[in-house]
């Protein structure tokens, strides 16, 4: 469950900033500019400060995690990590210095894309092929991770679902301020993503299959999930292009991808690492596995509480913040008025 927060929480944020960069390269998109400055906010640091402490716990959960995928996380996770600085800096030179550059906001859109990239070959790692037990060593296969189809295929799909969710959620966020003109592009963007989006979901299916059969066939037990997903997707896009319902749409790719991430992750049980690490041969029953159990789920808890009230409450501020501005210039104007 938090894993899936994360990742909705992760694709709005690194999808606006793509977003972000794209019409800060062009004239004409002024107005969808200052709605994704208005949406991009620090607060959003804090879901990979709890991403961090979920890789801590689990290890803490599960000791046998960190002998298996220590060094093939190294890799990926200090990437990540580096360019998680990368777009946080570069994103605040350009908001904060004295002349706004492209540049800068060429890094931040590229990061944005390039960071999600890198955390997904997470999941395509534990699907095992990239790690070799030799005796007491663990040898790790980069090469082919970079260069395998289903790898591939899980990356692509990785930069559709940030664009994709990012998309729906500043359509909806655009509705709610009353902000047509962003709304038009930004129904476009949804409507444009959704198309690879779909197709890149079939082919990391088809690659799976060649891949890993065993978890491949194991997804047939769950085909519902899968189809109640797939379900949610048609009733958005649908809801989407009728102009119809944005807050239902936005529920809709919620739930789309709810029924995916845990049809995958059934699918994938008992297995951490393909095919040499299982949960019931890894967990811990110290202790600490209890204490760090229990703080997972405050730390879950907190987690989507604090972004359920900022998604709540960022739209009506705006409103609020808006007429507030219209009624100074009003007053402004009526003493001008006067004066004359």
């Amino acid at each position: 469950m938090f894993l899936y927060a994360y990742m909705i929480v992760a694709s709005v944020d690194f999808g606006a900033g793509f977003y972000a960069f794209y019409a800060s390269t062009n004239i004409g998109e002024r107005k969808l500019t200052e709605l994704i400055n208005q949406h991009l906010s620090s607060i959003w640091e804090i879901a990979t400060v709890f991403f961090i402490f979920f890789f801590v716990g689990i290890v803490g959960i599960f000791p046998r995690v960190a002998y298996y995928y220590g060094v093939p996380l190294l890799v990926p996770g200090s990437i990540a990590m580096i360019l998680v600085a990368i777009r946080g800096s570069f994103y605040t030179f350009h908001q904060y210095g004295s002349k706004r550059s492209k540049l800068f906001m060429f890094v931040y859109g590229a990061t944005s894309l390039l960071i999600p990239v890198s955390l997904s070959t997470v999941l395509t790692i534990s699907e095992g092929g990239f790690i070799l037990e030799k005796g007491t060593d663990i040898h790790f296969q980069p090469f082919k991770l970079l260069t395998n189809v289903y790898s591939i295929s899980v990356m692509f799909l990785a930069i559709c679902s940030v664009l994709f969710i990012s998309a729906i959620f500043l359509l909806y966020y655009a509705r709610a301020i009353n902000d047509s003109s962003s709304e038009i592009k930004l129904r476009k963007y949804y409507l444009f993503w959704s198309v690879p989006t779909i197709f890149s979901s079939v082919f990391v299916f088809g690659a799976m299959k060649l891949h890993n059969k065993a978890h491949f066939e194991h997804m047939y037990s769950y085909w519902l999930l899968f189809l109640l997903s797939f379900v949610f997707f048609i009733l958005a896009t649908t809801l989407v292009y009728r102009k119809k319902y944005y807050g239902l749409a936005l529920s809709s790719v919620l739930l789309q991808y709810l029924f995916a991430f845990f049809g995958y992750g059934l699918s994938h049980m008992p297995y951490f690492l393909y095919p040499y690490l299982r949960i019931e041969n890894s967990y811990t029953k110290s202790g600490l596995a209890t204490v760090l159990v229990f703080i997972f789920f405050i730390a879950v808890v907190a987690f989507v509480t604090v972004f359920l009230i900022y998604f709540l409450k960022k739209p009506t501020l705006y409103l609020s913040q808006d007429r507030e501005n219209k009624n100074s210039v009003e007053v402004n104007r009526d003493d001008n008025s006067e004066n004359q």
